[in-house]
């Protein structure tokens, strides 16, 4: 018979057996929590780093697709420059960047001027045009300008070359004078900065464009070209010309650039956008001339 000696030990080793059993039992518990975790956690990483590759955390997803702004307008203070007119602001999206807008100028001194935009070049200006002409701004005003460089300057209701809308905007598209080099001369058929029909911008200050816009009746090929240059005269070429022949006089402060006769603006329009159309593939055959 067992003595009580021996039947302490066996309880105690019992109780020992079962707090064992009882701690693997817990930590086999635990080792599978953590492992679904890990494995939740691994999952959800997966998911997300999905969506995140996919744009879904973007804080607006209509962002990608929404247009951006083409151009800025830099507000200008009337109340400091009462020669500036408020005719509202042009759009700042959505603005056309590639083909041409048709620029209709017609005058008291003859036949209409015609021009074209250049819209990818000078998307800004072609939008501030078309902006103010749609407006009346240009309608019944004068060029007041024949200047010594070979252009009428118009574009300014005022008439003293400090007018133009309550905004304004950076330079586009000035030509890039050829740089000097020391060992080699000036190519002689190289074409100058503003060819005879030109439009360009003018601002006064340069680079803060409003309205003023010249149209060049003769070559002008400047040291550093300044004027951004917005198209190009397509007809009424002789008529540019023949305003650059009037005589001239005193503008009031002693620049001798004022026309005599006035050249007003009756009207100014601008059409819509139009793209140039796509290149003939190269080797085509010409079309055949009519017999």
């Amino acid at each position: 018979m067992a003595s009580s000696r021996d039947r302490q030990r066996k309880l105690a080793r019992a109780k020992l057996d079962r707090q064992l059993a009882r701690r693997a039992a817990r930590t086999r518990r635990r080792r599978q929590i953590q492992a679904g975790v890990g494995a939740a956690v691994v999952l959800v990483l997966i998911v997300a780093g999905s969506a995140w590759a996919l744009g879904a955390f973007d804080d607006d997803p209509k962002q990608d697709t929404a247009a951006e702004d083409v151009c800025l307008w830099t507000p200008q203070d009337a109340t400091a420059n009462t020669n500036l007119k408020d005719v509202g602001t042009p759009a700042t999206q959505g603005l056309p960047t590639s083909g041409t807008r048709a620029l209709t100028v017609t005058t008291n001194q003859g036949a209409p001027i015609t021009a074209e935009l250049d819209l990818a070049s000078a998307p800004c200006a072609g939008a501030s045009i078309a902006h103010l002409a749609s407006r009346g701004f240009y309608d019944n005003t004068k060029c007041h300008e024949i200047t010594s460089e070979g252009a009428l300057r118009c574009g300014d209701p005022s008439g003293t070359g400090l007018g133009g809308p309550t905004y304004s905007f950076y330079d586009e598209n000035v030509p890039v004078a050829p740089e000097a080099s020391p060992s080699a001369s000036p190519a002689p058929d190289q074409p100058p900065a503003y060819p005879k029909g030109t439009v360009a911008m003018v601002a006064n200050p340069p680079g803060a464009n409003g309205s003023q816009f010249l149209i060049f009746f003769k070559d002008f090929d400047p040291d550093k070209p300044a004027y951004p240059v917005i198209g190009k005269v397509t007809g009424g070429l002789d008529v540019v010309t023949k305003i650059g022949a009037l005589p001239t006089v005193d503008n009031g402060s002693g620049a001798k650039v004022k026309p005599k006769t006035d050249v007003v603006i009756q009207s100014l329009t601008v059409g819509e956008p139009t793209t140039a159309p796509a290149p003939a593939p190269s080797g085509a055959s010409a079309s055949p001339s009519a017999g």
